[in-house]
């Protein structure tokens, strides 16, 4: 288990940096995958939706992959079964992605393992970024 003080320096240190992508975006306003990127977009944040099936969310244009989002992410919300969380560590560890944030459900002990192999700082086990930005229903 991790200390609250390592959870709130590693915390920092994703919001540290910008832009940040959320792998797992989705236009559906009921689920986490919009909220957290609403989230950031409602705290003034460059955010890139990442969403192999969606061409845009809340306007803003998606992209199919993490490869394709045309500048270099500083951390990425992953809001993904753990399946598909943990082709997404492979994928940020190739392009020198340091901070992860797996929401609640999106994580598994392989995914965590893998990207703290990769030297990723990760978020994972409870810790939800709608609490700590503060997020507003519209």
């Amino acid at each position: 288990m991790m200390r609250a003080s390592d959870l709130q320096s590693r915390i920092e240190a994703f919001l540290a940096g910008s832009p940040v992508a959320v792998v797992g975006a989705s236009t559906d306003r009921s689920k986490y995958g919009n909220k957290v990127l609403r989230c950031y977009m409602q705290n003034g944040r460059a955010v890139y939706p990442v969403n192999p099936t969606m061409m845009d969310v809340e306007g803003l244009r998606a992209y199919p992959n993490l490869k394709l989002v045309p500048e270099k992410v500083h951390a990425i919300s992953i809001i993904t079964p753990p399946p598909v969380t943990e082709r997404i560590i492979e994928e940020a560890g190739e392009l020198g992605i340091k901070h992860v944030w797996m929401q609640p459900g999106a994580e598994s002990a392989k995914a965590v393992r893998r990207a703290e192999e990769l030297g990723m700082s990760v978020i994972a086990g409870g810790a939800c970024l709608l609490v700590v930005l503060g997020y507003r229903e519209h």
